[in-house]
């Protein structure tokens, strides 16, 4: 299979938004999920039923995949079928092209929420 090249995503200011309480908590599991390994990424997101799925980024020399990309594959390989939200915790400026585009594939506007390592929220990918 070829390699798939994604831009990354610019993501919005904050500016004061206060996520709900279940996207908060999208949030608090993708922290978790970075910390428990010592990833670049922790992400985690929610389906259809509710149900979260929350993953670190892995490099490896076989194998690279962003945190959000993993999320994804993990709803996806239970049967979700759409997702209504996301979350990414990196040190990053910009959301990776390619977990962007993981969460589109079952979800043209769930919103992918972007936080920074101690959980305070940079802003918000709508589209």
């Amino acid at each position: 299979m070829p390699e798939q090249i994604f831009d990354a995503s610019p993501v919005p200011s904050a500016d004061g938004a206060v996520l709900s309480a279940e996207d908060a908590k999208l949030v608090t599991l993708a922290r978790s999920s970075r910390a428990r390994v010592g990833a670049v990424e922790g992400a985690a997101v929610r389906d259809q039923d509710g149900r979260t799925y929350a993953a670190a980024s892995v490099a490896l020399p076989s194998l690279a995949v962003t945190a959000l990309q993993l999320a994804v594959a993990q709803a996806a390989s239970s049967g979700t079928t759409r997702l209504e939200a996301a979350a990414v915790v990196t040190e990053a400026s910009m959301l990776d092209g390619a977990g962007h585009a993981a969460v589109r594939d079952l979800s043209t506007d769930a919103p992918i929420h972007v936080a920074g390592p101690n959980g305070s929220l940079l802003g918000t990918v709508t589209a």
